[in-house]
């Protein structure tokens, strides 16, 4: 079998702050006339007003997906900053209530709107999305059914949403709780071939509840239209060495999986409620907690589980020249996840508007402003 191309693609939602206030904020219709002539498909709006998404072109690497994550985000602070404004990266913002922010314009937005009426609106999250490059369709479906044990485990790293109006969830992720109210979300079911995967897709199709893919939303899903596997499980990172972490793994994860696949083994297989509770253990408690080591059926510190999935992918990471990418799961357990780093702000000055501003200087980090 021909070997995958393992490209990259990587989006990231960011929130557009206030530097007065702190709160996000809406009506930028001049940030992003000058956003879309400068960056073009590569920037775009979401559900609500003060969300921007910004999206790499198709990446050969992970050191050239560094290069376009910096050079992108690099332009949307400088947008922000000439607007007057700046960005943060978090899954949640902190004390903005979802109520007072507007919908964004347009028939996509009306549509999930009127379909999902409160829940669409209340979704105010901001995610880390990253495309990984199969271009075989049963090859695809074999790597999404074995990683979706693995999901948990990256979730876990990534945690970055502790707080949602004012309030400190008691979450490490409260971004996956707010998403999970929408339909057709969380860890997806396994499918036997790609047949029965569009068999399953036909019938949502024909019976009136998606018009294509896209309406989709699992952890980890087959783009409708690229042939790519797209991993949406994450919240969106503080630091551009966060989201190449991130994207690193996912990617690796995959290569590791498919020279299983090509070597006609597997990894096996678990039922979606079992992962389902290793997922819940990621968003509540983080790097902190325990996850189930659904092989040997018992529970696994966090981290230890995070340290055998480094062991997993380390005869792929060399070929795939992400190993300095790979190695920043070190420092992030060492520095700690986003949301722990933003309690710990939070715990220093009982302030939610400084969590925002430290968010704020932690987005920069990295870009040309820096």
């Amino acid at each position: 079998m021909a070997r995958p191309s393992f490209t990259l693609g990587i989006e990231e939602e960011f929130q557009v702050i206030d530097p007065t206030t702190y709160e996000l904020k809406s009506h930028i219709q001049e940030m992003f006339a000058e956003g879309t002539a400068l960056l073009k498909e590569e920037m775009k709006r979401e559900l609500h007003d003060p969300v921007i998404e910004v999206g790499t072109p198709i990446c050969r690497d992970v050191t050239e997906a560094r290069r376009e994550i910096t050079r992108l985000r690099s332009e949307i602070v400088l947008l922000a900053r000439r607007a007057g404004l700046r960005v943060a990266s978090m899954g949640t913002h902190p004390f903005t209530d979802w109520k007072t922010v507007p919908i964004t314009p347009g028939a996509h937005y009306d549509s999930l709107v009127e379909d999902l009426q409160m829940i669409a609106r209340a979704n105010l999250i901001f995610g880390l999305h990253v495309h990984v490059g199969v271009e075989d369709d049963d090859a695809r479906i074999a790597i999404m059914n074995g990683v979706r044990y693995f999901l948990p485990h990256i979730f876990a790293l990534s945690t970055n949403s502790p707080f949602w109006m004012g309030q400190n969830t008691g979450w490490k992720s409260f971004r996956a709780k707010i998403f999970e109210r929408f339909p057709r979300t969380g860890i997806p079911d396994s499918f036997a071939s790609w047949g029965e995967y569009q068999d399953f897709l036909n019938t949502l199709i024909a019976t009136g509840c998606i018009a294509d893919g896209k309406k989709i939303w699992w952890d980890v899903r087959i783009h409708p239209y690229f042939p790519t596997l797209e991993y949406r499980i994450c919240d969106a990172q503080m630091r551009i060495d966060e989201t190449i972490c991130m994207a690193a793994f996912f990617q690796a994860v995959t290569y590791r999986l498919w020279k299983l696949y090509d070597k006609n083994q597997g990894w096996r297989m678990y039922r979606r409620t079992l992962i389902d509770e290793n997922k819940w253990r990621a968003a509540r408690f983080g790097l902190d907690g325990k996850l189930i080591d659904l092989g040997k059926k018992t529970e696994v510190p966090t981290e230890s589980l995070l340290l055998e999935l480094l062991e997993f992918v380390d005869g792929v990471v060399s070929e795939l020249e992400s190993t300095q990418e790979i190695a920043y799961v070190h420092e992030i357990m060492r520095r700690r996840t986003g949301a722990d780093r933003q309690l710990a702000v939070y715990k220093e000055t009982g302030d939610l508007k400084a969590v925002v501003q430290y968010a704020i200087g932690e987005t920069e980090v990295g870009t040309r402003i820096a």
